[in-house]
């Protein structure tokens, strides 16, 4: 296995702006790191940079103690899933495994030694004899991960390999993943769009915007601690809620709704905005807080939870996790709860995460 390492990494076409803008990155051995950010952000063309199927405009790109900048994919020592599985339909399922161990005139004895691993490790045994298209979706999503792992490289690529698949597909295959991941512990680079995704797999997950890295940490820090407005917004389902905040006189800074002591707010108060996850906002009046009244726009029903937006002053918050028993409808009068200590705060001018 191998640490993966991005320094200063440049790619442009053209004379265009950069897609991907000066990024570094750390990857430890072993390390099962998620790129994610919104289409565009830069995080599959920094994949195919380390993978060697774009050309790197500046920067440095290391597996291990290499440099790999100028190597060819085949001398990388990496193994990629794609999106689209990239199965050669005309072979069998033992062809498919068995295709890049030929091609580096593998023993046929070590060949079949090692997709009979892979093979038992996804649940292939009773199909390597059927061809792709006798495969349903998820089938051929875990022949192109065995195919990754009969070679045994020092690095996983995945581009967006579950895009493909409906929600209740991708859900199965993120728990095989995680199973494949106790099992082949080597070092992976996964990009996805799906926050669920990247917060489900990721030992850590790294949040792109526009070619720049917003934010590198553990799943748990990235949505406890954004360090921005765009990682606060993008980390979390229901999206965060963001009101713009300003100074009120005695002391008190907030909104003609929701207003903080001094001591409860960033020091020098400048322009702010606070941010409010919805699971952090409660209908539950024992809930330690303040009381806001509002009143009920819209009702989404999860099955498991409710969703409400609710009009408070001039601002739409939504609520969530209500229990789906509770009597709620839209346009009832409601009082919300609000603990001061679960509120984030962001400088309105810069967007970036402030602390009391």
């Amino acid at each position: 296995m191998s640490s993966v390492a991005l320094r200063k990494l440049v790619k442009q076409y053209g004379n265009a702006a950069p897609v991907v803008k000066g990024i570094d990155l750390e990857i430890a051995d072993r390390e099962f790191v998620v790129l994610v950010g919104p289409s565009g952000c830069g995080k599959s063309t920094s994949l195919r940079m380390i993978a060697g199927l774009e050309d790197i405009s500046s920067g440095e790109i290391l597996i291990g103690d290499r440099v790999v900048n100028d190597m060819p994919p085949r001398e990388r020592d990496i193994a990629m899933v794609f999106q689209n599985y990239a199965l050669y339909q005309h072979m069998t399922v033992f062809e498919n495994l068995a295709f890049g161990l030929k091609n580096k005139k593998v023993a046929l004895a070590q060949i079949q030694e090692s997709i009979k691993h892979a093979s038992s490790i996804l649940g292939l045994d009773a199909l390597l004899e059927r061809k792709p298209s006798q495969l349903s979706g998820g089938q051929q999503q875990r022949v192109a991960l065995g195919r990754c792992i009969v070679r045994n490289p020092q690095v996983f690529l995945f581009d967006e390999p579950l895009s493909n698949l409906d929600a209740k597909l991708r859900a199965q295959m993120r728990i095989e993943l995680k199973r494949l991941r106790e099992r082949v512990n080597t070092t992976s680079i996964f990009v996805t769009h799906d926050q669920v995704e990247a917060m489900t797999l990721g030992d850590r997950v790294v949040v792109m915007r526009e070619g720049v890295i917003q934010q590198a940490g553990t799943p748990v820090e990235v949505y406890s601690k954004p360090a921005n407005q765009f990682v606060a917004s993008f980390i979390g389902s229901p999206a965060m809620n963001f009101v713009q905040a300003r100074a009120l006189g005695d002391n008190r800074f907030g909104t003609d709704w929701l207003a903080l002591n001094s001591h409860q707010v960033p020091g020098g108060h400048p322009a702010l905005t606070f941010g409010l996850r919805p699971e952090h906002i409660s209908l539950d009046q024992d809930a330690p807080g303040i009381s806001v009244q509002g009143q009920v726009e819209m009702i989404e029903n999860l099955g498991s939870e409710l969703i409400a937006t609710i009009k408070v002053g001039n601002d739409s918050i939504a609520v969530g996790r209500i229990d789906p028993l509770m009597r709620i409808s839209a346009h009832d009068r409601v009082t919300i709860k609000i603990d001061p200590k679960k509120i984030h705060f962001f400088d309105s001018e810069t967007s970036q995460a402030r602390e009391i």
